[in-house]
């Protein structure tokens, strides 16, 4: 206990007083999406074998008994005996390999504790589709995309591997990051007789109705902006109404679409609302992931990459053309890093993403409120109105948004109860708004880094690594030495 008092305290003691909040600009934007990378090209730094498995389309029927392949990566290098620690990664919104490349942590400590590696894929990401190509026809097919459907398949996945002898009493470790770590956390609560532990990175769990203020996520984007510079999110605000006068003519949307390279021009207001929407995506995925050296997980990007946007947004008095000139240099960070688009598609933000469920697990059980009031944030003013929210699904997906059923289903208000898991938080990560950022028993515990973006601390470590995030990663070891030891016992 000694120990875990020290650790916190050091976290404390380093909490920089900036003020963190942030917001995402509509609900089938920018949930954590994912770099999309293609299944046949395994990287050479981490080696693993694709297996499948028969699985349940709805494990809570006794009427339905379609059964379809769910993926899942597999390695064993560092097992060496019998009753092996199982290192459980839960899949979240994208094809499994994107996060077995971007989830290098479990993949270093795997020699250390001798553990067998799983990467699980959620159902109706990468290749796992109930239905085929099917899956996403029409809601008799798509209905099953839950994540109550997801964690009975980790459930049954884990069971399969225990029902071979060699690892008949193995721990298993959940890992997950983002809706990941969510996953994890719900799973550890919900399964505690499955799984011995959770480390839940950047899992926004309180990120729903009557838990965590909507305005929070935009002032923590806007923050990660006043950081690098105090007159960058200025810059940004003053922006929108610049854009706004500057397209309400035809002459004005020509030396935009011109002049920013836009791959379609600018015709009309739907035009101009689509080019400030890919505006915003780009600042929140800007924020997500401002990690401390060159990455590639959403697009290919310099270290701190809100720093090297903010370079071109310092001098305050820009205005007019001078300020959206400056506005293309800073964007183009992001959107063009390498020097190799040709154009800017405003249809994808985040061209190399895959996250095509989403939306639908957006407006069934995932509502997460967000909005920004332009005033303690950078944004233009956007309320949170459930309604406009609930016309939007069921005329995309024919099904009403059901706010409620998280907390529900897992409980937001009171976590007391949760044992073995580490909530883990970055304050320059977004979706901190809707973390755990304190205890919630002697064995849940909330891990605060004040360096971190969106779930660093699950990357692979590198040079640039701030101390508090290599500390967080000690502390997740002890543990887990811990789980494993209180399992054996």
């Amino acid at each position: 206990m000694e120990l875990r008092s020290f650790l916190l305290l050091i976290f404390i003691a380093s909490w920089q007083p900036t003020t963190q909040n942030i917001f995402q600009n509509s609900f089938y934007t920018t949930y954590q999406r994912q770099l999309h990378i293609p299944h046949h090209k395994q990287s050479a730094k981490y080696k693993y074998e694709t297996k499948t498995i028969d699985m349940p389309v709805d494990h809570f029927s006794y009427s339905v008994s379609d059964t379809f392949k769910l993926r899942y990566l597999v390695n064993n290098t560092w097992q060496k005996t019998y009753n092996a620690p199982i290192f459980f990664y839960t899949g979240n919104e994208g094809n499994i390999e994107t996060f077995a490349e971007n989830t290098g942590f479990m993949w270093e400590i795997a020699p250390e504790f001798g553990a067998l590696l799983i990467f699980a894929e959620h159902r109706y990401y990468g290749e796992s589709m109930p239905y085929g190509n099917k899956s996403y026809a029409d809601l008799n097919h798509l209905g099953y995309l839950t994540s109550q459907q997801a964690l009975a398949d980790y459930v049954h996945l884990i069971k399969h591997i225990r029902s071979k002898s060699e690892y008949k009493h193995s721990p298993v470790i959940l890992f997950g990051g983002s809706y990941g770590g969510m996953l994890s956390a719900w799973m550890r609560i919900k399964y505690p007789h499955i799984v011995q532990g959770a480390i839940a990175s950047s899992a926004p769990i309180l990120q729903f109705t009557g838990v965590t203020e909507c305005e929070a996520f935009a002032r923590i984007v806007t923050s990660d902006f006043k950081a690098a510079h105090k007159n960058c999110p200025k810059l940004i605000h003053k922006s929108w109404s610049v854009i706004s006068n500057i397209t309400s003519t035809d002459k004005g949307r020509k030396w935009l679409s011109d002049n920013w390279k836009l791959c379609e021009p600018l015709k009309n207001s739907s035009d101009v609302k689509l080019l400030k929407s890919y505006l915003k995506d780009i600042y929140i995925n800007l924020a997500e992931v401002n990690y401390p050296y060159k990455a590639n997980f959403l697009a290919p990007l310099p270290a701190f990459p809100v720093n090297a946007v903010c370079k071109h947004l310092t001098n305050e008095s820009l205005a007019g053309t001078e300020l959206l000139t400056a506005i293309h240099k800073a964007i183009s960070i992001f959107t063009n890093y390498t020097s190799e688009t040709k154009c800017l598609n405003l249809n994808d933000s985040t061209p190399q993403l895959d996250a095509i469920g989403w939306p639908f697990q957006a407006c069934t059980e995932m509502v997460m409120p967000m909005c920004s009031d332009g005033t303690n944030d950078m944004f233009e003013p956007e309320p949170w109105n459930l309604d406009e929210y609930s016309k939007d699904c069921i005329k995309q997906f024919s099904v009403k948004p059901q706010p409620n059923t998280i907390c529900e289903q897992y409980g937001c208000q009171d976590l007391s109860t949760a044992t073995n898991i580490i909530f883990s938080n970055g304050l320059m990560d977004p979706w901190s708004s809707g973390g755990v950022l304190r205890n919630l028993s002697s064995s849940a515990i909330a891990i605060v880094i004040p360096e971190s973006a969106h779930h660093l601390d699950l990357r692979s470590s590198e040079a640039n690594d701030p101390y508090s995030v290599i500390l967080a990663r000690k502390y997740y070891r002890t543990f887990i030495k811990e789980w494993i030891k209180g399992h054996k016992q």
